[in-house]
């Protein structure tokens, strides 16, 4: 509950004892959403606050306790008994910080189950009726009462109107494209036996995934030692300010770290949003117990930055970092390897040649590896036979679809950083049909402000001609060339060229792809961008904007109408999803177009298909949880059916308040996804925030929500109220005390009496709305078992 989180007695106190001494105080909130909720707390525990806009009229006004909207840290107390007092004063910074916290909490959650990116004829699923397509919403009058419709349609063309209070009960069709999701017959067994099918598969898998996790378990790591004011002060010389994401992040590295289980965590996020950091915290760490850390990367250009980024932040301390690559003699590897395996280094640096089996270590306990998904097959296995050993850290932009399945699915640890830096621009992203006229005007553009320009073609035998072309261009250009079959020492000069501004348009290979920090260069042209994958070309636009001008990718393909489908869908997707900290959206994307992927082996992904990804997920979630509390999962309700609430009076976001259909929908889905009151509350203050104070409509939605989820904990599977009275019906498990309810039932007051087996039937006066939920919330928080 949001109010348990706030110190309401010594707030209460303090009013009262203001009253008693005829002090005059002024609240001030940080936003209008904050207004309204201080509003219905000081009005629970004090008195109702009168509202004012500026200072003079609560100065002149006769009101001991009055609310504003100002963004103050500190209060103050002045003359003739008046108190102005912060709301961070009253319920402390760490109120706001969790808040702050909890928006990309949502993000990280709901990023496949939301609808978020519905379009006309998009397959979804109804826990309850199977896969059918989305139609939109619809506005509709029943019983006198308009509310709101998800309209879906189903095989024969017949339609289901799903009430937006049901939300809850319909996510996106995630596992493979749209055209071979399956399209389901209302009213037929097909669903029902998919769904048991599917739920035998989950069973086999949360066997299979809490053997792995008992595997896990059992084997013991090191634990390494606490952070300490070492620790700290490394962590102070970071020259710019943790995101809250970083934070987190960071906080749950070391408590693996220091846990005696060995950490297999996947840190997803952005180019350039800290990843590094997080892995050099945990480098650190290693390091103060005398272990060593190997950093893993999959090109030479990409170990070259990290030992830049290394060597530097690690200067000042005791700390030996060593690069193996191409870029050092045979000579110097060698001795890198002789003082590897003596202790001598403390954080190796380098790509696949640190698998090899000549390299030894002395001590190794930590192993980051940066974009697992580029090694190779024999080297994935050598990494899957460390992972038993030392601490692993994965650090990646757009996990592939295995992974990111693994990692939702709870065999690995999942951090994700999607708050973008401070000043930090997206990357504004076109898509063309190959132009001269536009490849002139996007390159000129970019010169002409100063910046330079990747034009990326990857075909090395006639990247010299796509140089010659650009040349007879834009003659004044400045152009290099640089790919991976040049030279190490020619590679490596030519990118210092490009770094230091003798070039000012670098045509190259994807060789950038990963590494390349060049703040200057920030309009990236990518040719055939059609022959690249999802996560490849997010990854390449990742190395414009990583500074604070505008960037721009132009996407360029033959012919854009003469693509195949999943072609279209990639460009569409990566053009579409430009926000920071997309990552994340596009690998769930990316499993769309390309399927989940076997999850534990290769018979454990038959069944997905037919339910999607996200629902299989659940049903997973659900048969874990069922095998650790010592129960077998009931295949027969593979999921907990949804509760019903129907209390006969208008429940939505009303067209006047939010015009937007899109973000009506996104919000009914956040508001039938939020699993505890607190994160309604604060879906309520920034919706006040958004879009004013709420209409009655949507303070019903909410309080249904609210209803719902208390009732749900304790075993309710219909509640319908009206004006008369209503009925409530109980699953046949109901955690209800039964003494209770038979003492409802012999009252003797004509108020309450059985209308089925497991039902209450009561009827009564309830004309008002306030009236219903009142009576209700009461009934079911005097028969739940205490």
């Amino acid at each position: 509950n949001h109010q348990a989180a706030e110190p309401l007695a010594p707030l209460a106190d303090y009013l009262n004892k203001a009253a008693q001494e005829g002090e005059k105080v002024l609240i001030c909130a940080e936003s209008a959403g904050r207004r309204e909720a201080l509003t219905k707390l000081l009005s629970d525990i004090a008195q109702t606050p009168a509202t004012f806009n500026d200072w003079q009229s609560f100065i002149t006004s006769d009101a001991p306790l009055g609310l504003c909207v100002f963004p103050l840290t500190q209060g103050i107390q002045l003359p003739k008994q008046v108190s102005v007092v912060s709301e961070s004063q009253l319920f402390g910074r760490q109120v706001f910080q969790q808040r702050r916290n909890s928006k990309s909490k949502y993000a990280a959650d709901q990023v496949v189950k939301n609808l978020t990116e519905l379009a006309i004829g998009a397959p979804v699923v109804h826990i309850d009726h199977g896969v059918g397509r989305y139609l939109g919403l619809e506005m509709m009058t029943y019983d006198g009462e308009t509310n709101e419709f998800l309209t879906l349609e189903y095989a024969n063309d017949t339609k289901l109107y799903v009430p937006v209070t049901s939300l809850h009960l319909i996510s996106r069709y995630s596992g493979g494209s749209d055209e071979s999701a399956p399209l389901h017959k209302l009213g037929a067994e097909q669903w029902t036996k998919a769904k048991q099918k599917a739920a035998e598969q989950a069973r086999d898998s949360a066997a299979e995934l809490l053997d792995i996790y008992a595997r896990r378990g059992a084997k013991q790591g090191f634990a390494y030692a606490e952070p300490d004011d070492d620790y700290q002060r490394f962590a102070q010389a970071f020259p710019f300010e943790e995101t809250p994401d970083q934070t987190l992040a960071i906080a749950a590295v070391i408590r693996d770290m220091t846990s005696k289980q060995p950490m297999d965590r996947l840190v997803c996020g952005d180019v350039g949003f800290g990843k590094t950091e997080v892995a050099m915290r945990a480098a650190f760490l290693a390091c103060q117990s005398s272990k060593q850390v190997a950093v893993l990367v999959p090109t030479t250009l990409l170990a070259q930055q990290h030992y830049d980024s290394f060597a530097d932040r690690f200067a000042d301390w005791p700390v030996n970092v060593e690069l193996i690559s191409r870029f050092k003699s045979a000579k110097q590897q060698t001795k890198a390897a002789e003082q590897l395996a003596s202790g001598e280094i403390d954080i190796i640096i380098g790509t696949h040649k640190l698998l090899q089996g000549s390299i030894e270590f002395k001590d190794l306990g930590l192993v980051i590896i940066d974009e697992e998904h580029r090694f190779g097959v024999a080297q994935k296995e050598r990494l899957k036979s460390l992972r038993s050993e030392v601490d692993i850290l994965n650090l990646t932009a757009t996990p592939i679809p295995r992974t990111l399945n693994m990692a939702m699915s709870g065999i690995r640890d999942l951090s994700i950083i999607a708050t973008p830096p401070a000043r930090r621009l997206s990357v504004k992203t076109f898509v063309h049909s190959n132009s001269d006229a536009i490849l002139k005007e996007a390159i000129l553009r970019e010169l002409r402000r100063g910046g330079q320009v990747y034009y990326l073609h990857n075909e090395v035998k006639s990247i010299e001609r796509a140089a010659e072309h650009i040349m007879e261009l834009i003659p004044e250009a400045r152009v290099g060339v640089g790919h991976g079959q040049m030279r190490e020492r020619e590679l490596e000069q030519v990118m210092s060229d490009f770094y230091h501004k003798r070039h000012n348009i670098l045509v190259c290979s994807t060789i950038i792809e990963t590494g390349i920090d060049v703040p200057n260069a920030n309009t990236i042209i990518i040719n055939r961008a059609d022959k690249f994958g999802l996560a490849q070309l997010h990854q390449l636009r990742g190395r414009v904007g990583r500074s604070h001008h505008q960037s721009y990718a132009y996407l360029m393909t033959p012919d854009v109408r003469a693509l195949s489908k999943d072609a279209s869908r990639r460009l569409e997707a990566i053009a579409n999803t430009t926000d920071l900290g997309a990552g994340f959206t596009l690998a769930t994307h990316d499993l769309e177009i390309r399927g989940a992927g076997e999850l534990l082996g290769d018979g454990q992904s038959g069944q997905m298909q037919t339910v999607g990804y996200s629902l299989f997920i659940e049903m997973l979630e659900e048969a874990v949880n069922a095998i650790r509390s010592g129960n077998t999962p009931d295949l027969a309700k593979p999921l907990q059916q949804g509760l019903e609430v129907n209390m006969h009076t208008p429940s939505l976001i009303p067209e006047d308040y939010l015009r937007d259909v899109h973000a009506r929908l996104i919000l009914y889905k956040r508001i039938a996804n939020a699993k505890t009151d607190q994160e309604l509350h604060d879906l309520e203050v920034e919706m006040i925030d958004r879009f004013g104070l709420l209409p009655s409509p949507v303070e019903t939605l909410l309080r249904i929500t609210k209803l719902r989820l208390f009732a749900q904990g304790i075993g309710v599977i219909k509640i319908d109220v009206h004006a008369q009275g209503g009925t409530i019906a109980f699953d046949i498990n109901a955690r209800i005390d039964r003494h209770k309810y038979i003492m409802l039932l012999q009252s003797g007051s004509g108020i309450y009496a059985m209308a089925g087996p497991e039902k209450l039937r009561f009827t009564l006066d309830l004309a008002s709305i306030d009236e219903r939920f009142d009576f209700v919330e009461g009934l079911l928080q005097d028969l739940k078992c205490d």
